[in-house]
Formats: structure tokens, sequence, C-alpha cells
């Protein structure tokens, strides 16, 4: 099963602890597919909200397609997620605890199908950020000196 990564949402996991992790389908209008397919798409500030029973993604942005002429979806639109309702009511249970979110991490195709991988988190606070970086640093360090040790 290939997936081909179309934009990957670094911030979320520079800000959030992540736990569980689902894939999602995502309902699309006009010309939103090739415009995503030109990379024309943002995760950055975008979250995951539930509503009578159903999943949305909102504040994905998704440039509008330069050849189109008609019909030009809104590049801020809130979009539906599609996923089954027993996943919609897990999900639902873990984000209703105090402190809990739901946040997109990448986006990507899955047999020319878009799909978004969204995950539940809690926030960093500053301190776990810096103990993040060290870690991130340390093992940047250590990769680098076993490349050149093995050269």
């Amino acid at each position: 099963m290939t997936t081909q990564a179309i934009t990957d949402n670094r911030k979320a996991r520079h800000d959030y602890f992540l736990f569980d992790k689902y894939e999602a389908g995502l309902e699309l209008k006009g010309s939103e597919v090739k415009a995503i397919r030109d990379g024309h798409c943002n995760l950055r500030d975008a979250f995951v909200r539930i509503a009578r029973g159903e999943a949305f993604l909102i504040n994905m942005h998704i440039s509008p397609y330069r050849y189109t002429h008609d019909f030009v979806p809104e590049a801020l639109r809130t979009r539906k997620l599609l996923l089954k309702k027993r996943e919609i009511a897990k999900l639902y249970g873990q984000i209703s605890q105090k402190g809990y979110a739901c946040v997109p991490l990448r986006l990507y195709f899955k047999r020319n199908l878009v799909k978004v991988e969204i995950a539940v988190a809690t926030k960093k606070k500053a301190y776990d950020k810096r103990e993040t970086i060290k870690r991130e640093i340390h093992k940047r360090e250590t990769d680098r000196a076993m490349k050149q040790r093995l050269r």
C-alpha cells in the first residue's frame, strides 16, 4: 500500500504530546484535489472539532486552483472528516476531557484518495519543549558522530 505525502504539520509535533492516531478521509469540493496535488495546502493552524456526531477539520488552508474558472471553494472553509461512528465516539470521549485536543498531523494520498492523519494530543509546556529540543540536538550530534566514525 503506497502513500504519497503531501504536507506535514511539524508545528503540531513540536507543540503537542501525541497519543492515539487515526486515519480519516476528507470531503473535498471542486478543484481542491488538484490544488492539493500541486501542494497548495497548509495544516499549520488546523484543528478538529466534533459537532452533531460528525468530525470537522477547521482552518485547513487550500489555495484556489489557478486554472479553475467556475466554482472556487473558500480557502479556509470547514471540511468534513470521513470517520466511522465508533471512531468519532471514541475520539469525542478522549477530547472531551480537559486539556485534550485533536490535531491533524499530515495529509497524504492513499490509492489516489486524500487522507489526513489526526491525533489526540495535549499541549506541551515550555520546559517540555526545551527538553524535546535538547533530545533532538543530542540525537543529531550522535548520528553525525556515528556517520563520521563509519567513514
